[in-house]
């Protein structure tokens, strides 16, 4: 990763507060999402840890077979 520095307009600055807040990120990691959208850069879907509890319960949800992608992301 690179560090870069952005000045933001007050607006811009107290929206990003508050999307990250609500989505619990980082500010760092809702511009980067930004702009990666921007880019045209897509992210596959990784599950968390926490997804495991709900494996097979959900129709539409990762499976009792998905638990690598659900623990490593792979």
């Amino acid at each position: 990763m690179h560090r870069t520095q952005v000045i933001f307009e007050e607006r811009q600055y107290e929206a990003l507060k508050i999307r990250a807040r609500h989505e619990n990120r980082s500010l760092s990691e809702i511009v980067r999402l930004a702009v990666d959208k921007l880019l045209g850069i897509k992210h596959k879907k990784v599950y968390q840890l926490k997804d495991m509890c709900c494996l097979a319960k959900d129709p539409g949800g990762p499976s009792s077979r998905d638990h690598d992608k659900v623990l490593y992301g792979i």
